[in-house]
């Protein structure tokens, strides 16, 4: 099943600030996924298989690279032997690199929180506004982005326009 997020990744300074206004305005805290994604070489989009604490998944996503609030449609698939499954896409696809990060998930409805420690990149923080749980137009997605990037004090110079996975093959 396809879906839409309206997301916005930033490098952060102060990760302790965001925690903090999360926590003090009620977020579902989901705990610390220590996560290794590896992305496959695809003709179009990029496919990354996520290995988890937390959260296992294919995903397969095209997302234009641009700073601020950017669309990406995605399809996700609940994995239950990722060993298994990175060993067959790594057979017929190729590796085109691997992410390491220890993330921190928090929830406020429809919007997922990351705050991130990337290595070899530093702290980020992602900002998810999702239609996945309901019916929500892309534009109240993007309202709702906007409001959290005013919330979290980030600056237009701090938004980053691609992937963590372009970043580590620059």
């Amino acid at each position: 099943m396809a879906f839409i997020n309206i997301e916005i990744k930033a490098r952060i300074s102060k990760p302790e600030f965001i925690r903090r206004y999360l926590m003090e305005h009620g977020a579902e805290f989901k705990g610390v996924d220590m996560q290794t994604d590896t992305y496959f070489h695809v003709p179009e989009g990029r496919l990354k298989l996520r290995e988890g604490n937390i959260e296992n998944n294919l995903i397969h996503y095209n997302r234009n690279d641009q700073p601020g609030p950017k669309q990406s449609d995605f399809s996700l698939m609940p994995v239950e032997d990722p060993a298994l499954l990175k060993e067959i896409l790594s057979a017929s696809l190729g590796v085109k690199v691997i992410v390491r990060k220890k993330r921190e998930i928090f929830y406020i409805d429809n919007v997922k929180f990351h705050i991130d420690f990337v290595d070899e990149l530093g702290h980020f923080a992602e900002i998810e506004a999702s239609n996945k749980t309901s019916n929500i137009p892309v534009e109240k997605l993007q309202q709702q982005c906007h409001f959290y990037l005013s919330a979290f004090n980030i600056n237009e110079e701090d938004l980053i326009d691609r992937s963590y996975s372009d970043m580590l093959l620059e």
